[in-house]
C-alpha cells in the first residue's frame, strides 16, 4: 500500500506540493489564525435562527478546502498510496474519525482548548511526514498501523473543526440539521480538494523527479507540522499567562 522511498537527490518538483506547505509556514510564522470562521460567515452563524442547511453546507467546504492544516494531513496520507481503493480507505477512516468528533463536540458540548487541539493537529501533520519518510522504522525499528493512526488523528481534526464552531455563538434552534449540513459540507470540500491533489499527484509520479523530489517534499511537510504546532503551544502558553 505505502512505498518508502530510498534515495533521492536534491530538487523538489514544481507540481509538488511545496507552495501550500510554504505559505502554511509563512501564515504561521506571520501570527495568522488557522483557518477560522469570521467577518460574514461569523455573522451569519450568530445571526442563524432555525435550520438552514444549505448555507451550513457551504460554510462547512469553505472550511475544509482552506484549512490547510487539514489538507497537509491528508496529502501525506496519500502521498505514496498507488491504488485508489486504499486512498478510498484511508479518507474515509479520516472522515468517519472527524465527523464523530465534530458532531458530538458540537452538540454535546465538549469543551476543549483549541489551541491544544490545534497543536495535536499540526503534530498529526509531522507525524505523518515522519511515517512517509521511513521514519519510525529505521529510527525506533517499528511501524506503527497507519490505519489506526489516521483514524485516531481523524478524532482529532474533527475537534478541530468543532471547536472553531463553539467559538461562535451557535444557536440552539436548528442546531443539529446544522451541524449535519456543516459536516456533509466538510466531506464534499474534502472531496474537491482530495481530487485535485490526486490529478496533482498523477502527474508528477509520471516525472522524472518524483522519487528525487519525495523526502524534500515530506521534509518541508514534516517542518511545516512542527511550525503549526509551535504557533499554537506558543499562543496557548501566552494565552494562560495572560
Amino acid at each position: 500500500m505505502r512505498q518508502s522511498p530510498s534515495r533521492y537527490a536534491s530538487r523538489i518538483h514544481p507540481l509538488s506540493f511545496v507552495a501550500i506547505v510554504s505559505a502554511a509556514v509563512l501564515t504561521e510564522c506571520n501570527g495568522a489564525f488557522a483557518h477560522g470562521i469570521g467577518g460574514q460567515d461569523a455573522a451569519f452563524v450568530a445571526g442563524t435562527r432555525g435550520p438552514d442547511l444549505v448555507p451550513f453546507m457551504y460554510l462547512g467546504a469553505k472550511h475544509m478546502v482552506t484549512g490547510y492544516d487539514h489538507l497537509l494531513f491528508i496529502f501525506g496520507v496519500i502521498f505514496f498510496l498507488y491504488r485508489l481503493h486504499d486512498v478510498i480507505l484511508y479518507v474515509t477512516l479520516f472522515s468517519i474519525g472527524h465527523s464523530i468528533t465534530l458532531l458530538t463536540g458540537v452538540l454535546l458540548h465538549i469543551d476543549v482548548n483549541a489551541y491544544l487541539v490545534d497543536a495535536v493537529i499540526g503534530l498529526s501533520v509531522a507525524y505523518k511526514a515522519f511515517d512517509n519518510l521511513g521514519g519510525f522504522k529505521s529510527v525506533f525499528g517499528v511501524q506503527p498501523d497507519t490505519r489506526a493512526a489516521v483514524a485516531i488523528f481523524g478524532l482529532i481534526h474533527g475537534f478541530g473543526l468543532a471547536t472553531k464552531l463553539q467559538a461562535l455563538r451557535l444557536n440552539s434552534n436548528g442546531l443539529v440539521p446544522n451541524m449535519i449540513g456543516f459536516n456533509i459540507g466538510v466531506e464534499l470540500g474534502q472531496f474537491i480538494a482530495l481530487a485535485g491533489m490526486l490529478v496533482v499527484m498523477l502527474l508528477w509520479r509520471r516525472t522524472a523527479s518524483f522519487e528525487r523530489s519525495s523526502v524534500e517534499a515530506n521534509a518541508l511537510i514534516l517542518m511545516a507540522g512542527f511550525v503549526l504546532m509551535e504557533y499554537q503551544l506558543t499562543a496557548y502558553y501566552f494565552g494562560m499567562k495572560a
